[in-house]
């Protein structure tokens, strides 16, 4: 993914699932990924800035969600890095309650395309904001765990948390 705006601040957290690098513009919190996630972005000319507001904000959130204090997020985001398609199928992911899951065949038909699966699941593979943007909680059409960028092992996890 090759971020589209000047100016990229980072900052890094650890987490029980391992260490997240966060990446905000200007308009808002702009990617969150896990250490060795596929689809890593190119992070040349980013500024590290552990006082940036919406990292500071997201990084709090994050540690609260971890802890099991809270289940959403209200942090602002920027999710403008995508293809208008991307964007639609990460704003609809949203939609998508804490403990609860959603096939990609659902999640297809709730963007108005229900004969998108494919496409779909390679728009949630590239979702750039893991865990606020709730790609984990998309399953295969059978109910079964299938890919995510952060590993299983992960996906796995978030899910395990949300249960509770």
């Amino acid at each position: 993914m090759k971020f589209k705006s000047k100016a990229i601040y980072t900052s890094h957290i650890e987490t029980p699932l391992g260490g997240i690098t966060m990446a905000a513009t200007d308009e808002g919190l702009a990617g969150v990924w896990f250490d060795q996630q596929r689809h890593w972005p190119d992070t040349t000319g980013w500024q590290t800035r552990d006082d940036h507001p919406a990292l500071v904000e997201a990084g709090a959130q994050l540690r609260d969600y971890f802890a099991g204090k809270r289940d959403t997020f209200d942090v602002k985001l920027d999710l403008s890095h995508g293809t208008a398609f991307q964007q639609s199928v990460w704003q609809a992911l949203l939609a998508i309650p804490a403990g609860k899951t959603m096939t990609y065949g659902a999640l297809s038909a709730n963007v108005g395309n229900p004969a998108a699966v494919r496409a779909v699941g390679a728009a949630v593979g590239r979702n750039p904001i893991s865990v606020i943007v709730p790609c984990h909680r998309v399953l295969g059409a059978d109910g079964s765990l299938t890919g995510y960028a952060g590993g299983l092992h992960r996906k796995t996890a978030l899910l395990e948390l949300e249960s509770k």
